[in-house]
C-alpha cells in the first residue's frame, strides 16, 4: 500500500508541475510615454531637467513567442469612455473610481458623462488637512488614496462635469500636482513643527492653494435650463445612490464576512467598511459582476516581473508561483512581508475566457499603459489574466446587485 500511495503521490506531484515554465529575463527600459510624452508636455516641467533618462534594468517575463489577448475588441466589453490620463500625479485612485460611475450613470441613465476627477481631489485635499489638524500630523500624507475615497467625497460634496471643472489650464495638455503637492505638505509640515492647530486657518490656506493651482470650484450645474447644487446633480441627474456600492478585500489575516482595515499607507483615514470574504468568493464576484453588466474599480500591485508595461500584460510567471498554487495563504504572504503593494487603482471593462483562464480588459489613467502610442487599439488598457487579479489585486468597489450573497453572510 505504501508503494502505491508513493507512485499515486509522485503522480500527482507530476499534474501539479505540468505548468509550462516561464523563463526570466533582465529587460533594459528606456524612456516612455511618461517621459517623452507627459513630461514634455506639463507646463512647469524643467528644461534643465535631464531629458534623457538612462535606461533601468528590471527582471521580468519572457514574454517572446506567448500568445497574448491583447486586441481590445476581442473582449466582452461594457460601456466606459476612453481612457484619460492621470497626467504627472498620483491620482489614479480617483481616475479609476470615477470612471467606474461614469459607466454607472451609463448603466443607469442611458448618459455618457465624463465627470470631473479634479473635483474630487480638490474636497479630498481639504480632507486631508482637517484630518492632519485632528490628528495632530499623525498620518500619511500623500498624494494617493483608495478607491472608496471618492464615493466619501461624493458623498458630501456631489460631482460636476469634467468640462466644468477641469482642473488645470486650458492649454496644459497633462494635469502635474508637484509643485502643489509640496507647497501643501511644506505648509503642514510647518504647521506640525510650530504647533498651529488652528483648524480654520489651516484648511482656509490649504484651500487658496488648490484654488491657485487647480481654480475655484463650481457651486451649481446647470442641465436643460435647470440649476443644480452638485449633490442634487449626481442624485436627480446621474442618479447615483452611493450606498448601492460597497467595498470587498480578501485577506485571511481578518476573519471572513466581517468588515476590516485596509492596512496601507493611501487609507489614510483608516476606512474600515472594506467587506473581507475567501479568496474564491472574491474572484466569482469580478467575474459575476463582469457578466451581470457591472464594471468595477480594482486596486492593488503593478510592480511585478509579470506586470509588462511593453506589452501592457499582467500575468504571474511561475518561477513566482505555479498558478496551481495562487491561494489565500500566498496572497497573505506577500501582503505581509510587502512585496505586494499598494500601487495602483484602475478600472475591469470587460472580459474574455479562453483556455488558459479568464483575461480581463483594464481601463488605465498611468502612462505605463500608453506605450504602444496613441494610434495604438490598447492605447491606455492592461490586459490581465486571472491568476494576477488572485494573486496581486487587494481591493475591489462593486455593485451591492452582485455581493447579495456575500452581504447575506456578512456577522
Amino acid at each position: 500500500m505504501k508503494k502505491i500511495a508513493f507512485i499515486l503521490a509522485l503522480g500527482m506531484l507530476g499534474q501539479a508541475t505540468a505548468q509550462e515554465k516561464d523563463k526570466a529575463i533582465l529587460k533594459e527600459y528606456a524612456p516612455g510615454y511618461y517621459q517623452n510624452t507627459i513630461l514634455k508636455g506639463v507646463t512647469d516641467f524643467q528644461e534643465s531637467q535631464d531629458e534623457s533618462p538612462k535606461t533601468v534594468s528590471r527582471v521580468k517575463i519572457d514574454l517572446t513567442d506567448k500568445d497574448l489577448p491583447t486586441d481590445p475588441s476581442a473582449y466582452t466589453q461594457l460601456w466606459h469612455h476612453n481612457p484619460v490620463s492621470q497626467g504627472n500625479t498620483n491620482t489614479c485612485w480617483c481616475y479609476a473610481s470615477t470612471s467606474f460611475y461614469e459607466s454607472e450613470v451609463k448603466r443607469l441613465t442611458g448618459k455618457e458623462v465624463k465627470l470631473s476627477e479634479m473635483y474630487t481631489v480638490y474636497w479630498e485635499y481639504l480632507a486631508r488637512a482637517k484630518y492632519f489638524v485632528e490628528t495632530r500630523g499623525n498620518m500619511h500624507f500623500g498624494e494617493g488614496s483608495e478607491t472608496n475615497a471618492v464615493a466619501r467625497m461624493m458623498q458630501e460634496h456631489g460631482i460636476v462635469p469634467y468640462e466644468l471643472y477641469t482642473g488645470k489650464n486650458a492649454d496644459q495638455p497633462f494635469h502635474s500636482h508637484a509643485t502643489m503637492f509640496d507647497e501643501i505638505k511644506s505648509y503642514l509640515n510647518h504647521v506640525k513643527k510650530t504647533n498651529a492647530w488652528d483648524e480654520t486657518t489651516v484648511v482656509n490656506t490649504v484651500k487658496s492653494m488648490l484654488e491657485y493651482h487647480m481654480g475655484k470650484i463650481p457651486t451649481k450645474v446647470r442641465v436643460n435650463g435647470l440649476n443644480y447644487s452638485p449633490k442634487n446633480y449626481m442624485h436627480q441627474v446621474l442618479r447615483l445612490d452611493l450606498n448601492n456600492y460597497v467595498n470587498i478585500m480578501s485577506l485571511m489575516s481578518e476573519p471572513y464576512y466581517t468588515k476590516a482595515v485596509y492596512d496601507v499607507p493611501d487609507n489614510w483615514w483608516r476606512s474600515d467598511d472594506y467587506m473581507n470574504i475567501p479568496l474564491d468568493d472574491f474572484m466569482a464576484t469580478i467575474k459575476n459582476s463582469l457578466k451581470k453588466g457591472y464594471t468595477i474599480g480594482i486596486g492593488g500591485d503593478v510592480s511585478e516581473a509579470g506586470f509588462e508595461t511593453s506589452k501592457q500584460v499582467a500575468v504571474v510567471p511561475t518561477f513566482d508561483i505555479p498558478s496551481e498554487y495562487i491561494d489565500e495563504s500566498a496572497r497573505l504572504m506577500r501582503f505581509n512581508n510587502g512585496s505586494t503593494t499598494d500601487d495602483h487603482a484602475m478600472h475591469i471593462v470587460g472580459y474574455q475566457n479562453r483556455a488558459d483562464g479568464t483575461w480581463f480588459l483594464v481601463k488605465d489613467s498611468g502612462s505605463g499603459s500608453r506605450n504602444c502610442g496613441p494610434e495604438c487599439e490598447a492605447f491606455g488598457y492592461y490586459f490581465f489574466h486571472e491568476d494576477y487579479v488572485k494573486l496581486k489585486m487587494m481591493t475591489a468597489t462593486v455593485h451591492k446587485n452582485v455581493a447579495k450573497d456575500i452581504m447575506k453572510k456578512m456577522k
